[in-house]
Protein backbone atom coordinates (compact mmCIF):
# COMPACT_ATOMS: atom_id res chain seq x y z
CA UNK A 1 0.00 0.00 0.00
CA UNK A 2 1.13 3.43 -0.94
CA UNK A 3 2.38 5.71 2.14
CA UNK A 4 0.03 8.44 1.25
CA UNK A 5 -2.99 5.95 1.38
CA UNK A 6 -2.23 4.53 4.95
CA UNK A 7 -2.08 8.11 6.00
CA UNK A 8 -5.14 8.22 5.06
CA UNK A 9 -6.37 5.23 7.03
CA UNK A 10 -4.49 6.27 10.04
CA UNK A 11 -7.07 7.85 12.67
CA UNK A 12 -6.34 8.56 16.47
CA UNK A 13 -8.40 5.84 18.58
CA UNK A 14 -8.78 5.87 21.89
CA UNK A 15 -10.96 2.85 22.76
CA UNK A 16 -8.85 -0.83 22.77
CA UNK A 17 -10.25 -4.65 22.71
CA UNK A 18 -8.47 -7.11 24.63
CA UNK A 19 -6.88 -8.43 21.37
CA UNK A 20 -4.24 -9.49 22.17
CA UNK A 21 -1.12 -8.44 19.41
CA UNK A 22 0.49 -11.75 17.86
CA UNK A 23 3.92 -12.20 18.15
CA UNK A 24 4.89 -12.09 14.48
CA UNK A 25 3.65 -8.77 14.50
CA UNK A 26 5.16 -7.75 17.90
CA UNK A 27 8.33 -8.47 16.14
CA UNK A 28 7.52 -6.62 12.67
CA UNK A 29 7.20 -3.36 15.00
CA UNK A 30 10.25 -3.81 17.32
CA UNK A 31 12.08 -4.39 14.50
CA UNK A 32 11.01 -0.86 12.77
CA UNK A 33 11.48 0.98 15.78
CA UNK A 34 15.02 -0.89 16.26
CA UNK A 35 15.81 0.83 12.70
CA UNK A 36 14.03 3.97 14.11
CA UNK A 37 16.91 4.04 17.15
CA UNK A 38 19.80 3.36 14.97
CA UNK A 39 18.99 6.22 12.46
CA UNK A 40 17.97 9.05 14.82
CA UNK A 41 19.79 8.22 18.04
CA UNK A 42 16.42 8.28 20.00
CA UNK A 43 15.35 5.53 22.77
CA UNK A 44 11.80 4.49 21.37
CA UNK A 45 10.44 1.77 23.18
CA UNK A 46 7.76 -0.39 23.10
CA UNK A 47 5.51 -2.01 26.37
CA UNK A 48 3.50 -4.79 26.10
CA UNK A 49 0.65 -5.77 28.34
CA UNK A 50 0.89 -3.27 30.72
CA UNK A 51 -1.77 -1.21 32.01
CA UNK A 52 -1.47 1.05 34.57
CA UNK A 53 0.32 3.78 32.49
CA UNK A 54 -3.80 4.01 31.74
CA UNK A 55 -5.26 2.91 34.60
CA UNK A 56 -5.46 6.19 35.94
CA UNK A 57 -8.44 9.25 36.39
CA UNK A 58 -6.46 11.15 33.64
CA UNK A 59 -6.84 7.96 31.42
CA UNK A 60 -11.01 8.67 31.61
CA UNK A 61 -10.76 12.25 31.76
CA UNK A 62 -8.64 11.41 28.01
CA UNK A 63 -11.35 8.79 27.07
CA UNK A 64 -8.96 5.93 26.68
CA UNK A 65 -10.03 2.80 27.81
CA UNK A 66 -8.42 -0.85 27.60
CA UNK A 67 -4.57 0.56 26.53
CA UNK A 68 -2.38 -2.05 27.86
CA UNK A 69 -0.19 -1.43 24.97
CA UNK A 70 2.05 1.61 24.40
CA UNK A 71 5.05 2.98 22.53
CA UNK A 72 7.29 5.07 24.71
CA UNK A 73 8.93 8.17 23.08
CA UNK A 74 12.13 8.40 24.75
CA UNK A 75 15.38 10.30 23.57
CA UNK A 76 18.26 12.42 25.01
CA UNK A 77 17.31 16.14 25.87
CA UNK A 78 18.13 18.26 23.11
CA UNK A 79 16.41 21.49 21.72
CA UNK A 80 15.86 19.52 18.91
CA UNK A 81 14.07 16.56 21.03
CA UNK A 82 10.60 17.12 20.68
CA UNK A 83 10.67 17.80 16.62
CA UNK A 84 12.82 14.53 15.98
CA UNK A 85 10.22 12.54 18.32
CA UNK A 86 7.37 13.97 16.45
CA UNK A 87 9.58 13.06 12.73
CA UNK A 88 10.54 9.36 14.11
CA UNK A 89 7.31 8.35 15.93
CA UNK A 90 5.04 9.06 12.65
CA UNK A 91 7.40 6.60 11.29
CA UNK A 92 6.61 4.20 13.41
CA UNK A 93 2.78 4.91 14.04
CA UNK A 94 2.39 4.50 10.23
CA UNK A 95 4.04 1.16 10.26
CA UNK A 96 1.64 0.09 13.37
CA UNK A 97 -0.89 0.86 10.74
CA UNK A 98 0.44 -0.77 7.78
CA UNK A 99 0.68 -3.77 10.28
CA UNK A 100 -3.34 -3.60 11.25
CA UNK A 101 -2.79 -2.21 14.22
CA UNK A 102 -4.21 1.32 15.88
CA UNK A 103 -2.30 4.21 17.82
CA UNK A 104 -3.27 7.24 19.59
CA UNK A 105 0.08 10.46 20.13
CA UNK A 106 -0.58 11.17 23.93
CA UNK A 107 1.19 14.02 25.63
CA UNK A 108 -0.70 14.71 28.63
CA UNK A 109 -3.58 12.25 29.43
CA UNK A 110 -1.66 9.30 30.88
CA UNK A 111 0.44 8.23 33.93
CA UNK A 112 3.79 9.29 33.40
CA UNK A 113 5.23 8.18 36.63
CA UNK A 114 3.53 4.69 35.97
CA UNK A 115 5.20 4.42 32.50
CA UNK A 116 7.47 1.10 32.36
CA UNK A 117 9.87 2.56 30.09
CA UNK A 118 13.35 2.89 31.09
CA UNK A 119 14.91 6.25 30.52
CA UNK A 120 18.55 6.81 30.97
CA UNK A 121 20.58 9.44 32.53
CA UNK A 122 20.01 12.78 30.66
CA UNK A 123 17.33 11.11 28.63
CA UNK A 124 13.47 12.42 28.86
CA UNK A 125 10.44 10.74 27.87
CA UNK A 126 8.02 13.17 25.63
CA UNK A 127 5.32 11.08 24.86
CA UNK A 128 3.91 8.00 24.33
CA UNK A 129 1.49 6.40 21.69
CA UNK A 130 -1.28 3.99 22.29
CA UNK A 131 -1.23 0.99 20.94
CA UNK A 132 -3.59 -2.07 20.08
CA UNK A 133 -6.69 -3.19 18.02
CA UNK A 134 -8.93 -0.52 18.63
CA UNK A 135 -12.84 -0.47 18.97
CA UNK A 136 -13.15 1.29 16.08
CA UNK A 137 -10.95 2.74 13.06
CA UNK A 138 -10.96 6.32 14.36
CA UNK A 139 -12.86 9.00 12.34
CA UNK A 140 -11.23 12.29 10.19
CA UNK A 141 -11.41 15.56 11.95
CA UNK A 142 -12.14 18.68 9.86
CA UNK A 143 -9.34 20.51 9.78
CA UNK A 144 -7.57 23.44 7.48
CA UNK A 145 -7.20 23.57 4.17
CA UNK A 146 -3.84 23.65 1.42
CA UNK A 147 -4.14 27.61 1.56
CA UNK A 148 -3.97 27.96 5.34
CA UNK A 149 -1.16 25.81 5.65
CA UNK A 150 1.26 27.22 2.58
CA UNK A 151 1.84 29.51 -0.19
CA UNK A 152 -0.68 28.44 -2.23
CA UNK A 153 0.27 29.52 -5.86
CA UNK A 154 0.39 28.87 -9.45
CA UNK A 155 2.78 26.57 -11.05
CA UNK A 156 4.04 24.67 -7.70
CA UNK A 157 5.84 21.63 -8.33
CA UNK A 158 3.58 18.44 -8.05
CA UNK A 159 5.67 16.88 -5.70
CA UNK A 160 5.11 20.15 -2.88
CA UNK A 161 1.26 19.88 -3.51
CA UNK A 162 1.50 16.35 -2.51
CA UNK A 163 3.72 17.00 0.25
CA UNK A 164 1.44 19.51 2.12
CA UNK A 165 -1.34 17.12 1.14
CA UNK A 166 0.53 14.61 3.19
CA UNK A 167 1.11 17.43 6.15
CA UNK A 168 -2.60 18.15 5.95
CA UNK A 169 -2.86 14.42 7.26
CA UNK A 170 -0.62 14.60 10.04
CA UNK A 171 -2.12 14.35 13.46
CA UNK A 172 -1.69 17.41 15.67
CA UNK A 173 -2.34 18.35 19.13
CA UNK A 174 -5.98 19.15 19.52
CA UNK A 175 -5.84 19.70 15.39
CA UNK A 176 -4.45 22.22 15.69
CA UNK A 177 -1.93 22.20 12.90
CA UNK A 178 0.04 25.51 13.18
CA UNK A 179 2.85 24.83 10.73
CA UNK A 180 3.00 26.32 7.57
CA UNK A 181 5.39 24.97 4.26
CA UNK A 182 6.93 27.52 2.10
CA UNK A 183 8.57 26.85 -1.66
CA UNK A 184 10.99 29.70 -2.89
CA UNK A 185 13.96 28.76 -5.22
CA UNK A 186 13.13 24.89 -5.53
CA UNK A 187 13.70 24.64 -1.65
CA UNK A 188 11.15 23.99 1.03
CA UNK A 189 11.15 25.99 4.39
CA UNK A 190 8.50 24.99 7.01
CA UNK A 191 7.70 27.36 10.37
CA UNK A 192 5.82 26.49 13.19
CA UNK A 193 3.51 28.48 15.77
CA UNK A 194 3.03 28.49 19.29
CA UNK A 195 1.48 26.55 21.98
CA UNK A 196 1.57 22.99 23.56
CA UNK A 197 3.38 20.27 21.66
CA UNK A 198 3.61 22.25 18.66
CA UNK A 199 7.26 21.01 17.59
CA UNK A 200 6.12 17.20 18.06
CA UNK A 201 3.62 18.76 15.66
CA UNK A 202 6.16 19.86 13.50
CA UNK A 203 7.80 16.76 13.34
CA UNK A 204 5.18 14.75 12.30
CA UNK A 205 4.34 16.88 9.73
CA UNK A 206 7.65 17.41 8.42
CA UNK A 207 8.06 13.37 8.23
CA UNK A 208 4.41 13.14 6.17
CA UNK A 209 5.61 15.71 3.68
CA UNK A 210 9.47 14.28 2.94
CA UNK A 211 7.88 10.73 3.24
CA UNK A 212 5.70 11.39 0.39
CA UNK A 213 7.25 14.29 -1.60
CA UNK A 214 10.70 12.90 -1.93
CA UNK A 215 12.10 16.47 -0.33
CA UNK A 216 13.59 17.33 2.17
CA UNK A 217 12.39 20.00 4.51
CA UNK A 218 15.22 22.74 4.06
CA UNK A 219 15.24 24.75 6.67
CA UNK A 220 12.87 24.88 10.38
CA UNK A 221 12.41 28.52 11.26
Amino acid sequence: MELLEVMKQRHSVRRYTDKAIEEDIRTELERCIEEVNAESGLHIQTIFDEPKCFGSILTTYGMFSGVKNYIALVGKESDTLEETIGYYGEKVVLRAQELGLNTCWVGLTYSKGKCAAKIEKGEKLICVLALGYGKTQGVPHKGKNAEQVCNMQENLPEWFVAGVEAALLAPTAVNQQKFYFEYKDDEVIVQSGKGAYVMVDLGIAKYHFEAVSGHKVRQTL
